[in-house]
């Protein structure tokens, strides 16, 4: 029964979306095409790909209803959460960018929702959770899929409700904010797994919006390229103007599992390496500048494809802390990742390595 009324409720928020969805199309001017609808705040491109998604985000950018954006790691659905906010009339207020995953599970609670003084063993003071900070601007709520199986619940209960309370407290604060999700995890999966909610996935799952990968969209490589090596040579203060052609191609033809996330370290590290006036080929790594992605004589004998990618993360990990000095924090921030995932990186390598060592 509880499953039925989930359903029921999801098919009508569904049904009113796309009434407003249409709604908003046909205030669009007519004739107005896809190439001229305007781009979104810090994203860039302009392949189909990134067109369909420039005019979802325009469509979308005033309704009240929930949005889920997927897609692979890397793909910017940060970037595409604040463009929609910034598009839309909340954009005055604030922008809260929470990482689920990166919060330990034992505080996740009160991150969230925020706690009174003596909630729990520990507390000194009241702490306003992001729910509360978001205030009547959008919270956007990265990872969804890492909530534990308890704060699902609780999270359920404040969509369903539009109210939370702090933990410690009776006292209940009504949500005034929009809330975006974010996931590279296949949810349908792990409804079937049982390790999400149904009635919750149906509660985020009202719009969808999929981050296009990098492969999806090559021809916007040339146009990031350039974008990160602006960016980042006045940052770094060298005078580097361009990419050189050859380098470009290496660029244009790498597949890039990393998305644009990668190719964001990729042009900063090349930046740092070079001498001249403009990228060349040997600014850019090895698995980058061959023409297989990765040459096969740095591909270990019985290696399995995790241990592969393990190695692979460990170097760009250790690359970043040396173009950093050592500062993990910034190494973490310019890759993408939490500190901790840095941590953890660089002590699976040492346990094996020490492993190796003692066999």
């Amino acid at each position: 029964m509880r499953e039925l009324k989930a359903v029921i409720h999801r098919a009508y928020e569904h049904a009113a979306m796309k009434r407003e969805l249409g709604l908003q199309g046909r205030q669009m001017p007519v004739g107005t095409h896809l190439s001229a609808v305007p781009s979104c705040d810090a994203l860039i491109g302009g392949s189909r790909p990134m067109r369909d998604l420039y005019e979802l985000i325009h469509r979308v950018r005033n309704l009240n209803a929930s949005v889920l954006i997927t897609g692979e790691s890397g793909t910017g659905k940060e970037l595409i959460a604040r463009a929609i906010h910034n598009l839309s009339g909340r954009a005055s207020q604030p922008f809260v960018a929470v990482s689920c995953g990166a919060i330990p599970e034992t505080l996740i609670e009160s991150e969230l929702f925020g706690h009174e003084k003596g909630a729990f063993t520990g507390t000194t003071g009241t702490r306003t959770g992001y729910f509360e900070e978001a205030g009547g601007g959008t919270l956007f709520l990265d990872e969804i899929g890492e909530l534990n199986p308890q704060t699902q619940v609780k999270s359920l209960r404040v969509l369903q409700q539009r109210e939370f309370s702090r933990l410690g407290s009776g006292r209940a604060i009504p949500l005034k904010a929009r809330i975006i999700f974010a996931t590279h995890r296949n949810l349908p999966r792990m409804v079937e797994d049982g390790k999400f909610r149904l009635d919750l996935f149906y509660r985020i799952n009202v719009v969808t919006i999929k981050a296009p990968s990098l492969a999806d969209r090559p021809e916007d490589v040339g146009a990031l390229a350039n974008h990160f090596l602006r960016e980042y040579s006045e940052l770094h203060g060298k005078m580097v103007a361009g990419i050189s052609s050859a380098a470009m191609t290496c660029l244009e033809e790498y597949e890039w599992p990393g998305n644009v996330r990668e190719l964001d370290n990729v042009i900063q590290s090349a930046i740092i390496s070079s001498d001249a006036e403009e990228i060349l080929p040997q600014d850019l790594p090895e698995h980058i500048r061959s023409e297989d992605g990765m040459p096969v004589s740095t591909i270990p004998l019985g290696g399995t494809f995790e241990r592969l990618l393990r190695e692979y993360k460990l170097k760009l990990a250790l690359k970043a802390i040396d173009h950093c000095n050592g500062n993990k924090t910034l190494a973490a921030r310019n890759l993408g990742i939490s500190r901790a995932y840095l941590h953890r990186l660089i002590r699976q390598a040492e346990v094996e390595t020490l492993t190796a060592a003692c066999a």
